[in-house]
């Protein structure tokens, strides 16, 4: 049942001016137009939205038209991304009862079948519809809220005003159901009630444990972008704790062993950083994932001369590395990340290592991120604090730590013999010219 708001509350000089500007021009056009989604969401919750969606009974070529700087993305479901001087608003055609979330259909919860391709998820085609269709679609009754900043008029056809009220998320329509169309489903539920603290509804939550073996049917490279999503937020370590509560760590990296203290440790990091606005980076969080598992291929390397032990620990980095990749399909860039970091670990823990060798291991282009990874390490007793200190020591310019450290032992060069080969070919020909016939 549609319920239709006027002057819902919504502070108005918060919305994006671009935004506002392609609602009003499609509005122009004779189409209907609103801001949906998270950004409407957040307005009500006095946040700030990251980004601003647009929906519209507009199809793609029509907005394309409309806008000509507009670009068509997907392959699911076509969207259009407008420009609008620095900002990017992404703008949807209302979507029928034939696509899902994010222009997921129904096949995402059935299984692979036999002979498919490596893709776990089939493409639908696109299915649009009316704004009635299109808010029952949505995931989430706080998401399928639509607002018209022009006439500063929200649309209510889930009962999303009243779950706001009660901070309560809650799936729209029958949750297993909802589940199987598309079992990412179950870990935006735990993303967004971590972001807002919000409760999760209860049949919301009751349906998680029976459908969480969903999760085997999404494709690798999409539980990655769900993984950034849940650990990147900057509320990392309660969104873990929720995960663990509802029993989908190990849905999540059922081929890892399981998480220790080091990814708590990594997330508490990645959250602190995040608050003040510094970089942060998945192979990070995968590099202290994977660590318990990483130590046990590694361990084998102990057992080696000095001069295998590098190759075998490489071997280890890259069988850790695989078996995520069966689940999770980071990009090489980011696997590649966590790799460095394991490898620098045992330069970093050399006793005494030469002026040339410490040199090295600071110019390295991950020292910064292994060296963050060594004082986890620290504060969880796994190496010494001393060695941590001194390497923080070791970064401050103009120490004379690096000084003190002994030299490389110089290596003796073998004088080579300029024209050698030359002489004794010389010397054979004269002794051959000089034997008698």
């Amino acid at each position: 049942m549609k319920i239709e708001i006027a002057e819902p509350g919504i502070p108005r000089e918060r919305v994006s001016t671009g935004a506002a500007a392609v609602v009003k021009r499609l509005q122009e056009a004779g189409y209907e137009a609103y801001l949906v989604g998270g950004c409407v969401r957040d307005l009500l919750l006095r946040r700030t939205p990251k980004d601003f969606d647009v929906a519209t009974n507009a199809h793609p070529e029509a907005i394309c038209a409309i806008f000509p700087r507009a670009r068509p993305i997907g392959r699911r479901f076509r969207i259009v991304h407008v420009r609008m001087r620095a900002e990017i608003i992404e703008v949807s055609t209302f979507r029928g009862a034939g696509a899902g979330e994010d222009g997921a259909g129904a096949s995402f919860g059935r299984p692979r079948e036999a002979g498919a391709t490596n893709g776990r998820e089939r493409e639908p085609r696109d299915a649009y519809g009316t704004i009635d269709e299109d808010a029952i679609r949505r995931d989430f009754t706080i998401n399928a809220l639509y607002y018209c900043p022009i006439a500063d008029v929200l649309l209510d056809y889930c009962d999303g005003m009243a779950d706001i009220a009660k901070r309560t998320l809650r799936l729209i329509g029958d949750p297993p159901v909802r589940y199987r169309e598309d079992p990412v489903r179950i870990l935006r539920a735990v993303r967004i009630a971590a972001k807002l603290d919000l409760r999760i509804h209860r049949a919301t939550k009751a349906a998680i444990a029976p459908s969480k073996a969903l999760l085997g049917t999404v494709s690798p490279a999409r539980l990655f972008d769900e993984f950034c999503k849940l650990f990147l937020c900057g509320h990392g370590v309660y969104t873990f704790e929720l995960l663990e509560r509802q029993g989908l760590t190990e849905a999540l990296f059922p081929l890892a062993v399981p998480p220790g203290p080091l990814l708590r440790a990594a997330l508490e990091s990645t959250d602190a950083r995040l608050a003040e606005a510094k970089p942060v980076t998945p192979g990070f969080l995968l590099a202290a994932l994977l660590w318990p598992d990483y130590l046990g291929e590694a361990a084998k390397a102990e057992s080696l001369p000095p001069g295998k032990r590098g190759e075998a620990r490489e071997q280890a980095a890259l069988a850790a590395l695989q078996r995520l990749r069966q689940t999770i399909a980071a990009p090489r860039r980011h696997t590649y990340f966590a790799r460095d970091v394991w490898q620098l670990q045992p330069l970093l823990e050399l006793e005494q290592p030469t002026a040339d060798e410490a040199g090295a291991i600071i110019a390295h282009k991950r020292f910064r991120a292994a060296y963050d990874f060594l004082l986890l390490r620290a504060d969880l007793g796994e190496v010494e604090a001393k060695l941590a200190d001194w390497w923080t020591e070791a970064q401050i310019p103009g120490t004379d730590i690096l000084k003190d450290l002994p030299a490389a032992p110089k290596r003796r060069r073998r004088r080579r013999v300029r024209g050698r080969g030359r002489r004794a070919a010389l010397a054979g020909e004269a002794v051959q010219n000089a034997a008698p016939p």
